[in-house]
């Protein structure tokens, strides 16, 4: 399910996440481990988006589901430019997906075909 809202950066995410389950800034900022000014400043856009261990952190004071996890780091990617901040790692230490990518560039792949090898992935027992 996407999500109704449109965020148009991760400061503005943020803010709403937080604000709906009612946790001050001071002590959102506290509990991440930064200070109030500082996630002011994140939150206005005025400073890079966090860390990915303090993104996680996030997640977890949030109580964010998958689907808004995977939402902030795709707004996080969008604002930045680049890919999602919890893909890199898992990305290149499996040369498997590299080359799928790569591959899926070559062949000029469309939504559709990655839409059915994601169907096929999520036939693998977990």
């Amino acid at each position: 399910m996407v999500s109704a809202v449109h965020y148009d950066s991760f400061g503005t995410f943020l803010s709403t996440k937080r604000t709906e389950r009612n946790i001050s800034l001071r002590e959102m900022a506290r509990r991440i481990g930064i200070s109030a000014p500082f996630l002011s400043d994140v939150e206005r856009n005025k400073a890079a988006p966090l860390t990915i261990d303090r993104l996680y952190q996030v997640s977890e004071i949030l109580s964010l589901s998958l689907e808004e996890q995977y939402e902030m780091y795709d707004i996080i990617a969008w604002q930045k430019h680049t890919i999602a901040p919890d893909l890199p790692e898992y990305i290149m230490a499996r040369r498997h997906i590299v080359l799928a990518i790569r591959v899926s560039r070559e062949v000029n792949a469309e939504e559709a075909d990655w839409l059915r090898c994601i169907e096929i992935l999520k036939r693998i027992p977990v």
